[in-house]
């Protein structure tokens, strides 16, 4: 065999054994921390109380209590999107409405509250963030965040298919502050138009987006948390939160 044949060979050789060895790979690893699967549906009503037959496509998924000695509420959360947006409910045990405030865009997370996070494109500091209070008021914000510093910005012409469609449902007592119940629940659709101009948006099967999900409390006039990817003292610690992986 000469050199010309014999070099051909071990081209060929490290050739198949790269090829091997790369077909061999196992699937890359999915991100650390919390990941849940979206599934797609047709678009529907929205009421309050997540009857609508499409959330039986989607499995509760639990909010843990942020720290020790909190209130053992139960708080969950479920979550499906559509061509035109995302949908999110979610519900939680209580006994007691802390709820004064009457208006959109006010501090909601200084009473009772759920919150989630949505940040769609990891190449840029920019998320979403949305509050709902059990009297239904809402905080939807833009939030740019450049190392911890960072404010929300509310949407511009916030109107028509630009703006969110919501409702609560409180059980056990009247849905005013300061009442005795046993939960309330929320109910969201986020139009894709309204995260304009977040880019990875709208999501198709095999986005991935990061996102966090929240609730706070105030019972016993102390603040209680719960979260579903844990994060430090501040929920804006987005390199922490978790993953949603469109169906």
């Amino acid at each position: 065999m000469n050199l010309r044949v014999l070099a051909a060979v071990i081209v060929a050789v490290l050739i198949w054994g790269g090829l091997w060895v790369f077909t061999r790979q196992s699937p890359a690893a999915e991100p650390p921390g919390k990941t849940l699967r979206v599934v797609q549906t047709d678009d529907f009503e929205v009421t309050g109380n997540g009857d609508a037959a499409a959330w039986s496509k989607a499995d509760w998924t639990p909010l843990e209590s942020r720290a020790d000695g909190g209130h053992s509420y139960r708080t969950r959360f479920k979550m499906l999107y559509s061509q035109t947006g995302l949908y999110v409910l979610m519900d939680g045990q209580d006994r007691l409405l802390t709820t004064t405030m009457r208006e959109d865009f006010l501090d909601l997370w200084n009473e009772d509250v759920f919150e989630f996070f949505l940040w769609p494109d990891e190449r840029y500091s920019v998320y979403f963030e949305y509050e709902i209070s059990p009297l239904g008021f809402e905080l939807p914000i833009l939030v740019p965040n450049f190392d911890g510093q960072f404010l929300g910005w509310r949407p511009w012409h916030y109107e028509g298919s630009r703006k969110t469609r919501k409702a609560t449902a409180v059980f056990g007592g009247p849905k005013q502050s300061g009442a005795a119940v046993t939960g309330w629940r929320a109910e969201v659709f986020v139009p894709f138009e309204l995260l304009k101009p977040l880019q990875n948006v709208p999501p198709k099967p095999g986005t991935r987006w990061r996102a966090n999900f929240y609730r706070v409390d105030y019972d016993d006039d102390k603040a209680a948390g719960w979260d579903w990817a844990r994060v430090g003292p501040r929920f804006h610690e987005f390199q922490k939160f978790g993953t949603l992986v469109f169906d």
